[in-house]
């Protein structure tokens, strides 16, 4: 099965005005496999995806589906001949304001033989029939915008797969599932497999390269690179050739706390969940890592001034701190990189400065009027040292791929001074020396403040952070310095394994 080509691209080109952003592309993807493209963030994968899912025409080259060109004008028009896409951005491929049972059947609404009335009784029907053989487990009835990322990202990929379709494109798909929600995508795939459904996953996370990958294919600067088919996949060169340079693991000095800056103690963050102390020092990087669900979110915007403990009480700097509003906790200096970029973290419309300087514009002000200079001079200052691949600091966000955004969306509160710097999954979306540059920035200015990142992938923990917390059940249960780490109990306490010493950290 594996032979058959399903999908075939030959010599796709594709520019933006001078940016030449795919040179020459040529690929296939065949039945049955599961062929992983990796490139670095900018690379041009997200033009390919939108070229083969109909958002955007190559200039030039051609695309066979089976044995018929394929050059489609719409999405809708892809979707059709059975090319489906579950893009990076959640809220592309779900509406928010409509229920999940609208959401699953949407795409047949207007399809032949539906009639010209509207009717529920065969939406619920034909949605519970999609849920059932997609497990997924959701209040059909429920509003999306109501779900958390994770449900709302199972509700895309389940619409998607209803398609039956000949190709499947997935970009990050496991980004916001928890292990329980992306092992119950997986076995959704191998279904897609057997039945030689022709499958391009784009991915940087390693667990599931390694759990789903038949081949592997490298882009770099809008070309292809590598590909890796020979078993056992050779995973480091396919890295080595995606960046353009060997790039080994990636260690850090651990640094012990300068003065004590937050501390809490009998935090209760759900009534069942048992009270927890924590202390953050300047000059350390301290992860929270822990599956999704656990907690992690909730904790981040409690700190963060959007939700309340039941129980506890804070403090910053000796003072008590007791923030109601994320304005409040800004004027205390705590700031908060949001993990949901699409609806939280950035505007679209504005350019790359207007977005980072966003929250502090009374800072860039001066008797009401806004000093543009001092903006673009800010902005460009964090382009240069966390590498935003872009052409200037005028341009808008949307034209920046997933990473860069993410890149802005993390340097936007690196341009004001804070005693508590808040990250909540921070390499979402992000290549592997991105997550470096990232990293290393997080570390290079933590020496007057306390850093706090929320991770689920141990390695970006363990690649970040001085200190390791493991939070389950909406508490911490484990504290590890990242020195010798003793990697069996840490995953144990991942795994809802309390540690002894948990509860006073």
């Amino acid at each position: 099965m594996g032979d058959t080509a399903v999908f075939r691209i030959a010599g796709l080109t594709k520019a933006f005005g001078p940016n030449a952003v795919l040179r020459g592309v040529g690929l296939d993807l065949r039945a049955g496999e599961v062929t992983v493209l990796m490139g670095a963030n900018g690379a041009g994968k997200s033009t390919l995806v939108k070229i083969m899912s109909g958002v955007h025409k190559a200039d030039r080259g051609m695309m066979m589906l089976g044995d018929k060109p394929f050059s489609p004008t719409t999405p809708a028009e892809a979707m059709h001949a059975g090319v489906v896409t579950v893009h990076q951005n959640i809220n592309d491929g779900v509406v928010g304001t409509l229920d999940v049972a609208t959401n699953l059947v949407l795409d047949r609404l207007n399809g032949a033989g539906r009639g010209l009335f509207f009717n529920p009784r065969r939406i619920r029907r034909e949605a519970r029939e999609v849920a059932e053989r997609m497990g997924l487990g959701i209040d059909l009835g429920a509003e999306v915008t109501d779900l958390s990322l994770a449900d709302r990202q199972m509700v895309a990929i389940a619409r998607a797969m209803a398609h039956e379709p000949q190709v499947m494109i997935l970009d990050e798909p496991t980004s916001s599932l928890s292990s329980n929600e992306a092992e119950r995508l997986f076995a959704l795939i191998e279904r897609l497999r057997a039945r030689g459904v022709a499958i391009l996953y784009i991915s940087h996370r390693m667990s599931d390269i390694r759990r789903l990958a038949d081949r592997i294919v490298s882009l770099r600067d809008g070309a292809i690179v590598g590909q890796f088919d020979e078993k056992p996949l050779d995973y480091e060169g396919a890295v080595n050739a995606m960046l353009g340079q060997n790039l080994g693991r990636h260690s850090i000095d651990v640094r012990d706390a300068h003065e004590p800056v937050f501390s809490a103690e009998g935090l209760r963050m759900a009534p069942s969940a048992r009270p927890f102390s924590m202390q953050l020092g300047a000059g350390e990087v301290v992860a929270v890592t822990g599956l999704v669900g656990v907690g992690k979110t909730q904790l981040a915007e409690t700190l963060f001034g959007i939700h309340r403990p039941l129980a506890g009480s804070m403090m910053l700097d000796g003072v008590p701190y007791r923030p109601t509003t994320p304005a409040d906790a800004i004027r205390n200096g705590v700031f908060l990189v949001a993990k949901d970029r699409g609806s939280t973290g950035i505007v679209p419309e504005f350019n790359i400065y207007e977005n980072m300087s966003l929250p502090f514009l009374p800072r860039f002000s001066r008797m009401g009027v806004t000093r543009r200079g001092r903006e673009r001079q800010v902005a460009r200052d964090q382009i240069a040292d966390l590498k935003v691949v872009c052409r200037t600091e005028r341009d808008d966000l949307a034209t920046l791929s997933g990473g860069n955004q993410q890149k802005v969306t993390v340097a936007r509160w690196l341009t004001q001074s804070s005693r508590l710097l808040i990250l909540d999954e921070p390499f979402q979306g992000v290549d592997i020396a991105a997550r470096h540059d990232i990293a290393a920035k997080l570390r290079e200015g933590a020496g007057a403040r306390a850093t706090l990142v929320f991770l689920t992938e141990l390695d970006e923990a363990l690649e970040t952070a001085d200190r390791i917390l493991v939070m389950s059940e909406n508490t911490i249960v484990g504290e590890h310095r990242n020195a010798d780490v003793d990697m069996d109990r840490l995953l144990a306490e991942v795994a809802g394994q309390r540690s002894e010493a948990a509860g006073s950290l």
